[in-house]
């Protein structure tokens, strides 16, 4: 069934995704569109000024924005979708954001008569353009069915994790993960390399064996061949890993070697290296090392 869908946040995650959407044959309200997104237009996407402009045009609400801030500010700002919003309308947050703020975000959306879900999504600019993202949903099992065939449209591995801020929660702890694995990965195959072993040939061992994984196998790939362009960028990573640690602080709980994580992350940044793929984060270890993988330059 078509529907009336708005997307607020057309940037590299946000115009293929709702690129999607048009060509799926819904009616797509957009804001903002710049020059880079101007093709969305073309392809049938409604530009609107303001985000109560899309609010009011639109019964379902999309949000796909680079963190809490901007989120609570098209939400609640001036000019803002809760201005917009009427009785029995869903707001979809698909941003990356606080699980905590998540919660406070969605009882001011359901205070209005509406309905909202949390629903980060994992898979990178690729899985995007592909409409393979996988998407962590919070929210009621009822509002979850009415928005899944446009999930649809933009993902293949779609699941309700429970309720609103447990898709936040579950984006946070695969992020988490994913960090601790690529960190994993860079010290096995720098400290492979600094040993005189070739280190494609121990990745290639390694993939037979239980330290087998898919970072293992394509970011362990990018370290050895130094194929950095994102990808995942390690600034966007620093933001969800900041997410995870003020989060555990809120709960007085230690995340340690997330933090460790999030050093090297900011090693690397310092650098300048931030806007590289995430797995560059090898290059922290390397200067400390004073070694790079696949070189055998100290």
């Amino acid at each position: 069934m078509d529907m009336n869908i708005g997307f607020i946040g057309l940037g590299v995650m946000g115009q293929p995704m709702a690129q999607h959407l048009i060509e799926a044959g819904h009616e797509v309200f957009l804001h903002r569109v710049k020059d880079t997104s101007q093709h969305l237009v073309e392809k049938g996407g409604i530009p609107t000024g303001t985000p109560a402009e899309v609010a009011k045009a639109a019964q379902v609400i999309i949000l796909m924005l680079p963190d809490t801030p901007d989120v609570e500010a098209v939400l609640f700002g001036p000019e803002g979708v809760a201005e917009g919003l009427t009785s029995g309308k869903t707001v979809v947050d698909m941003s990356s954001i606080s699980p905590v703020a998540t919660k406070d975000f969605a009882n001011r959306i359901v205070e209005q008569g509406c309905a909202y879900l949390d629903a980060p999504v994992s898979g990178g600019e690729a899985g995007a353009r592909a409409g393979t993202l996988s998407i962590m949903v919070g929210g009621t099992s009822e509002v979850f069915d009415q928005v899944l065939p446009i999930f649809r449209h933009m993902g293949k591995n779609i699941n309700l994790v429970g309720g609103v801020g447990d898709g936040q929660t579950a984006k946070i702890a695969n992020q988490i993960i994913v960090a601790l694995t690529i960190e994993a990965v860079a010290e096995g195959l720098l400290f492979a390399s600094r040993a005189g072993a070739d280190p494609a040939k121990v990745r290639d061992a390694l993939m037979g064996g239980f330290a087998s994984s898919k970072i293992l196998e394509l970011h362990g790939e990018r370290m050895i061949n130094r194929t950095f362009d994102p990808g995942f960028r390690i600034s966007l990573h620093q933001k969800d890993i900041n997410n995870a640690l003020s989060t555990a602080r809120s709960f007085r709980m230690s995340l340690p070697s997330t933090a460790l994580c999030q050093e090297l992350f900011n090693s690397c940044a310092a650098q300048g290296h931030g806007e590289l793929d995430h797995s560059a984060l090898v290059k922290a270890l390397e200067t400390m090392a004073s070694h790079e993988i696949g070189t055998g330059r100290e």
